[in-house]
């Protein structure tokens, strides 16, 4: 049997381009990689107005633990789609395979020891609180539905003590520091001096 996938699990506040970074390295690594996003398993909201993202008991971690064990066994699973601008999963899901790397990003991902314990390199992206702000706005106006005041409401409200309370202390836990103002290029770079030859 071929041995077990190498995980990497991408952490950090809110747009500090962990994604981005991911995203980067998925695509250098080719079919050698799989990324999921912990955004996948957001819970469903009745409520997005009154619903605070920002904590971990937003998404459904034990699912996500789940499928990276069944995957670091060679096993396929079945992902789920979560989709913003409803708030809810889609009947809809991705079947996925496993692969010889497994990225796994999110912003509570560090901060969850289950998902640590399956974690061959942990990595935290870092970027100024303005710069984050800035992108996230961006982001929410655009991809996912929002007007100006309800991302600088949900913001002020949730985003800025879910960072204090839940993400920033989950830095202590990563094997790699990224800068996410740098060029993405240089994260991709060190990231890939870190995982196992071909």
């Amino acid at each position: 049997m071929s041995p077990r996938p190498f995980v990497v699990v991408i952490s950090g506040g809110t747009a500090s381009g962990k994604t981005t970074i991911a995203q980067a390295l998925a695509a250098r690594l080719g079919d050698r990689a799989l990324l999921v996003s912990h955004d996948r398993y957001y819970r469903d909201v009745a409520d997005p107005l009154d619903h605070n993202y920002d904590e971990p008991g937003a998404l459904d971690t034990a699912l996500l633990v789940e499928h990276l064990r069944a995957l670091r066994e060679h096993q396929p699973v079945t992902l789920p789609i979560y989709h913003f601008p409803i708030h809810r999963r889609l009947p809809e899901v991705d079947v996925v395979s496993p692969r010889p790397v497994i990225l796994i990003e999110g912003l509570f991902v560090l901060g969850d020891p289950a998902v640590r314990a399956q974690a061959d390199l942990m990595v935290f992206v870092e970027a100024e609180s303005d710069l984050r702000l800035a992108r996230r706005l961006r982001r929410d106006v655009i991809e996912r539905g929002w007007n100006i005041e309800q991302v600088l409401t949900r913001y002020m409200r949730d985003v800025r003590e879910g960072y204090r309370r839940f993400i920033r202390p989950s830095r202590a836990y990563a094997n790699v520091i990224l800068d996410g103002e740098g060029p993405v290029e240089d994260s991709v770079i060190a990231l890939l001096s870190r995982l196992p030859a071909d």
